[in-house]
């Protein structure tokens, strides 16, 4: 292994990571053993719904111990919760498959805000980006 710490991104379903695959393998051939990788990121989902999918970066150091950073679920996947549809638009803006409120747009945002990537973007933007998301799907965004 190098001496440069290994990135490795996945999506886990919160509360149900297991050494199957996506986890074990992708973190088997990092040297590192899934189940200890399974078992902190079970606990540290506890307090979600479960198999809510939780984007997670996993760092491997040479040494095989890791760290990860776990990031908000997808806007999509919130977005559809809201609105309560399984699937977005397979045609943007052309097809309208649900609606939501403004309310669940800021609740969304704010949910997105917790995000390192985002702690400097005014929530006033990630509105913004969550209404463009929403469009795209087919979700229309009422007051």
């Amino acid at each position: 292994m190098s001496t440069k710490a290994a990135l490795v991104k996945l999506i886990v379903g919160a509360g149900k990571a297991a050494p199957a695959p996506p986890v074990g393998p992708a973190l088997g051939s990092k040297g590192v053993k899934a189940i200890d990788f399974c078992k902190e990121f079970n606990a540290r989902t506890a307090h979600y719904i479960p198999d809510t999918p939780i984007p997670v970066q996993i760092r491997v150091k040479p040494d095989r111990t890791f760290t990860f950073e776990m990031k908000s679920p997808p806007t999509t996947w919130l977005l559809k919760k809201a609105a309560g549809v399984t699937m977005g638009s397979g045609k943007p803006t052309k097809e309208i498959v649900g609606e939501i409120s403004l309310k669940h747009v800021y609740e969304i945002a704010k949910i997105k805000k917790t995000d390192d990537r985002h702690k400097n973007t005014e929530l006033q933007a990630i509105v913004g980006s969550v209404i463009g998301t929403a469009r795209l799907m087919g979700i229309n965004v009422v007051p």
